[in-house]
């Protein structure tokens, strides 16, 4: 059982709160059963794994040890030591470390008429997050990021993801590039914009579709404007002239999913 809150494998994990950290080691961190449990199950591999007794449920640390690979270093660790490496208050006395996937969008072999929400630009890691636990409800069939401003593996975006992170197909890549990509798949891309748009209601999603969205700070940029075959709104009817963008999404992906369903 490791007791030092100074033990290198533990200040390691603290280290890999910082993306650069994450990025040179080729590491991540996921924390909780329930995150650590549907990153196993969608074939993400475990390097490190920690566990609390005084804080954990047995059954569940068994069957997470059950489905560890063997070269998994498993450790036991005391609640002090657990406090140190928990990102959240709370926690269930489980810590994973993994090894990121790869998301090149040269990967992505969409269906014959896909549902795909791209976004633009995301800062913040914990509306990344909830956009992918919408993807997620709604079954869409990816989520590409574009010119990402976080990080995918961010605590906060796995946290607030739930571990849907994990169970989304995910792209990241360039604007110009997704643009190139969408129109060599003939996929048609509805862009959100206050501009010359027509009510999100009245778009078709029942063909080859992708839903772009940007930040609620600046919206898109010019390129994808221009580039877009549809520009869409959702109308409002109070003073707010934006959304968040995890809120929007998730009104405009399930208006798709509902059109789809009833084609």
């Amino acid at each position: 059982m490791i007791t030092s809150r100074n033990n290198p494998k533990i200040k390691n994990i603290v280290r890999l709160s910082k993306a650069t950290e994450r990025q040179q080691q080729n590491l991540f961190v996921v924390e909780g059963f329930r995150e650590i449990d549907r990153a196993l199950r969608s074939a993400y591999e475990a390097a490190q794994f920690y566990y609390c007794p005084d804080l954990c449920k047995s059954e569940q640390n068994n069957e997470l040890l059950k489905r560890l690979p063997q070269h998994c270093d498993q450790e036991a660790i005391t609640p002090e030591v657990f406090e140190k490496i928990a990102y959240r208050e709370g926690s269930d006395g489980f810590v994973a470390v993994f090894l990121p996937k790869q998301h090149h969008l040269a990967n992505f072999n969409p269906s014959e008429k896909p549902l795909i929400l791209v976004v633009e630009s995301v800062e913040k890691p914990g509306n990344l997050g909830a956009v992918l636990r919408t993807a997620d409800a709604a079954g869409l069939d990816a989520v590409i990021v574009c010119d990402p401003r976080t990080d995918i593996y961010n605590p906060n975006t796995i946290r607030s993801s739930v571990g849907c992170v994990f169970t989304v197909p995910i792209y990241t890549s360039t604007t110009a590039e997704v643009i190139q990509w969408l129109d060599k798949h003939q996929i048609l891309s509805y862009a959100t914009s206050l501009e010359a748009s027509i009510p999100y209601t009245r778009a078709d999603f029942t063909q080859a579709s992708a839903i772009i969205m940007g930040t609620e700070a600046t919206g898109l940029t010019e390129a994808w404007l221009v580039a877009a075959n549809h520009r869409i709104i959702i109308p409002m009817h109070g003073i707010a002239d934006s959304l968040n963008i995890s809120t929007s999404a998730a009104i405009v992906v399930f208006e798709a999913v509902r059109q789809r369903n009833n084609s």
